[in-house]
């Protein structure tokens, strides 16, 4: 058996998610729990009169409450907030967590953002953060950033943000953190602020569900993606389609096709980052974290496919993450030929899976969800 024909698994749904009589509760990400927390900290240190309750932005433009847990001021010098987590219904192990932000003044004007008890830190590349830094990720530093130019002025004013995480290190134990070489705590995370129950039974059934409606609309194509970010890709890049053939799959690609391939779809795109296209390429259709992990072997493969020297494959193969496999493809000018080979192999995944009953196509989109970098054939550079 090769790489190029990986037998196919959707594995089951962990336990726990199995089944829920009631409708799904959304909740906050970490990232937006410390962005409330901050910006009680620092309108008490401004104000001089602790706060109870908070309204921050979110990125697609929405503003939102926060009640305050509790908010000390030491005079005029430093204040600390704390903002508990509700996940909603995700079986999230930071639910419950008190993201607490303390903020003093600093002499230079501008934000400085650290990680305190709790928060981890990056030991490894492939992650998008500095190495040696706090795990807290690009949107809930920009959200941070935000918050706090709500209330001062950072070309005046130096703010120092130190976010901690009681217990963050207890909790990380049930993360797959330290496999990833984040140590000492949980990582601040989020791109939309709100948690979504993609870990769900109902979330699977409200895939599918999205894919009738659309079928039942009289529209033929359905364009699956994997988050909000690929979403924006995707649409991006099919600015002809109207919205509702765009649907946001989580990690039940299987489901989607085999909905798709039910109504009479005729053809399938798919939009996703390099982390889930490894896990397809391998022949996994349900791709949550807790069921499947990325083949760096298969990414070396790819790597050597490619034209990529041993010392490049040998580099994939011990990457951290499929994040970090992308970065090395990049920094030695494959990204675009191994890019294609992996969304080649996704190609013939789908298909085989939908026995050969739909056209697929294939795109990988940057981390920013702004390029397409890499495609099946359809979008070539």
């Amino acid at each position: 058996m090769t790489y190029a024909d990986p037998p196919l698994r959707e594995p089951d749904l962990p336990r726990t998610a199995k089944v829920r009589p009631t409708a799904l509760r959304t909740g906050w990400t970490t990232g937006a729990c410390a962005t409330a927390a901050t910006k009680a900290a620092l309108t008490a240190l401004v104000t001089g009169e602790p706060q109870h309750q908070v309204e921050i932005g979110l990125p697609a433009g929405r503003r939102v409450t926060f009640a305050v847990a509790r908010c000390d001021l030491d005079r005029a010098r430093r204040a600390e907030a704390v903002v508990v987590k509700d996940a909603g219904d995700d079986p999230d192990v930071t639910h419950g967590a008190e993201l607490t932000a303390t903020v003093t003044w600093r002499d230079e004007p501008g934000l400085r953002l650290d990680g305190g008890p709790g928060v981890g830190t990056v030991t490894r590349p492939g992650l998008g953060l500095a190495v040696g830094g706090p795990a807290i990720n690009e949107t809930p530093r920009c959200m941070i950033g935000q918050a706090v130019a709500e209330v001062v002025d950072l070309g005046e004013t130096g703010v120092r943000v130190v976010i901690s995480v009681p217990r963050g290190e207890i909790m990380a134990r049930k993360t797959t953190n330290r496999r990833l070489g984040i140590l000492g705590g949980i990582s601040i995370l989020g791109t939309t602020g709100i948690v979504r129950p993609f870990s769900t039974a109902s979330w699977r059934a409200s895939v599918v569900q999205a894919v009738h409606v659309m079928a039942a609309q009289g529209e033929r194509t359905v364009v699956l993606c994997t988050g909000g970010r690929t979403e924006r890709a995707a649409r991006a890049l099919l600015p002809e389609l109207p919205e509702v053939c765009f649907v946001e799959v989580g990690d039940f690609t299987g489901a989607a096709v085999t909905a798709a391939v039910g109504d009479g779809m005729t053809g399938v795109v798919f939009v996703g980052m390099a982390g889930k296209l490894a896990k397809l390429a391998a022949g996994i259709l349900m791709t949550h974290y807790t069921r499947s992990t990325v083949d760096l072997s298969l990414l070396g493969a790819v790597t050597a496919e490619a034209g990529g020297d041993p010392d490049l494959v040998a580099a994939v193969t011990a990457a951290n993450t499929g994040r970090h496999a992308y970065e090395l493809w990049a920094d030695a000018g494959l990204l675009g030929p191994a890019g294609d080979l992996l969304c080649r192999r996704v190609r013939q995944v789908l298909l085989r899976f939908a026995g050969h009953t739909v056209g697929v196509d294939v795109a990988m989109v940057d981390f920013a969800g702004t390029r397409v970098v890499a495609s099946s054939g359809r979008w070539a550079a």
